[in-house]
């Protein structure tokens, strides 16, 4: 049987299992169902570095943060869960817009989950990176 969450559901995970820094990100989540959850990262000049560009930092935590929600649908509820391994590639700059997290779980076992996440400009359909995490599963 597979289980889902509401995107209202994972927000109040968001709300109530981030840390302060992470909620301030303003990940909002678009869409949600079985296997993947995808995560809005609004944009903001106080995530860009140094020439304008949105931060490798912020990408990476907003990734992280989708792997979380996309693993907690998949199980129906939250369940502590910590990183393994993340791996993260950039393939281009991401400036002035909006960013599109999208999370899809590769493997979901009892103790351990994988995803495959990729980030998009939003609008423009052009992946600006791609990573995979590895979770541990702790309840």
């Amino acid at each position: 049987m597979t289980l889902t969450l509401t995107p209202s559901e994972a927000e109040q995970i968001l709300a109530d299992n981030f840390a302060p820094w992470v909620l301030d990100l303003g990940l909002k989540v678009t869409e949600i169902g079985a296997q993947h959850a995808v995560l809005r990262l609004p944009w903001s000049a106080r995530l860009a570095r140094e020439g304008g560009a949105l931060s490798g930092q912020a990408l990476m935590a907003a990734a992280d943060t989708a792997t979380v929600i996309a693993v907690s649908a998949a199980r129906g509820a939250y369940v502590p869960m910590t990183t393994v391994q993340q791996s993260t590639t950039f393939q281009r700059p991401i400036t002035d817009t909006a960013t599109l997290i999208e999370a899809t779980l590769t493997k979901l076992g009892r103790r351990m989950a994988f995803t495959d996440i990729t980030m998009t400009a939003e609008g423009s359909g052009e992946v600006a990176a791609r990573a995979s995490t590895v979770y541990a599963l702790l309840g």
